[in-house]
């Protein structure tokens, strides 16, 4: 197998606080792995460092065979073309409407014109209606984010990511403002691209129904790696409520 994402030795710090220590986490192409633990384990670090938006303190980060924090320019952007985030906060611009907002998901591919010009007609329009579609919100596509729900919000930065089409998949909570038929159908959609998936996960029962591989984190240690097919909702409500 390809390995599409690889930590050695990785650990984050910021001043006093360690926020990964010695992380060590291969994840082959294909995948979908969940990141599972409580607040504060270390789960939104850990995609942050896999995005490169976060640079590790300490060891190496390996994204589909490069370092981002290496790169620069051109190669930097060529790299976050192939890797689709979907945000804890979302990142998205609320003055825009929502078909600016799932088009961003292509910013990276087009040259600067495409992009310019799409601010004013809407490239992509059949594949960002097909995304709002699956995800129930085609009858927003004109509407300004910052008048949506949060729980919109949140479909409108996953739509940005399956308009992407990234070989790489880093989701940040992607359900966590969401009623458990759309949560369900979300993680399907994520699942379901033929992207290498890894999403942090609050819901037990949402990581052993989508994805292959758990991996658990308490203090920012990985202190649990297994075939999701191996666990039950008690060993992980267990994880949970063990002290580490």
């Amino acid at each position: 197998m390809t390995a599409v994402l690889r930590l050695h030795g990785v650990s984050v710090t910021h001043g006093t606080t360690t926020a990964l220590e010695g992380v060590d986490l291969t994840v082959d192409a294909g995948e979908r792995v969940a990141v599972v633990g409580a607040s504060g384990a270390g789960k939104s670090i850990l995609l942050a460092v896999a995005n490169g938006s976060v640079p590790a303190t300490a060891g190496t980060v390996e994204v589909l065979g490069a370092d981002p924090g290496a790169l620069s320019g051109r190669a930097l952007r060529q790299l976050r073309a192939r890797v689709g985030t979907v945000h804890q906060h979302l990142e998205l611009v609320g003055q825009l409407r929502v078909v600016h907002n799932v088009n961003a998901g292509r910013l990276a591919a087009w040259p600067a014109w495409r992009a310019a010009w799409s601010l004013l007609r809407p490239q992509w329009l059949p594949e960002v209606l097909a995304a709002l579609t699956e995800l129930e919100l085609a009858d927003r596509v004109w509407e300004r984010t910052d008048r949506l729900s949060g729980g919109q919000r949140q479909r409108v930065a996953v739509a940005r990511v399956l308009v992407q089409r990234p070989e790489l998949v880093l989701a940040d909570e992607p359900a966590s403002a969401l009623d458990p038929v759309l949560a369900d159908r979300t993680m399907t959609l994520l699942a379901g691209t033929g992207s290498t998936l890894v999403a942090s996960l609050h819901d037990p029962a949402l990581a052993l129904r989508h994805c292959t591989r758990v991996v658990g984190l308490a203090a920012g240690r990985v202190v649990l790696d297994s075939p999701a097919a191996g666990l039950s909702l008690a060993d992980l409500s267990a994880f949970y409520g063990a002290p580490r």
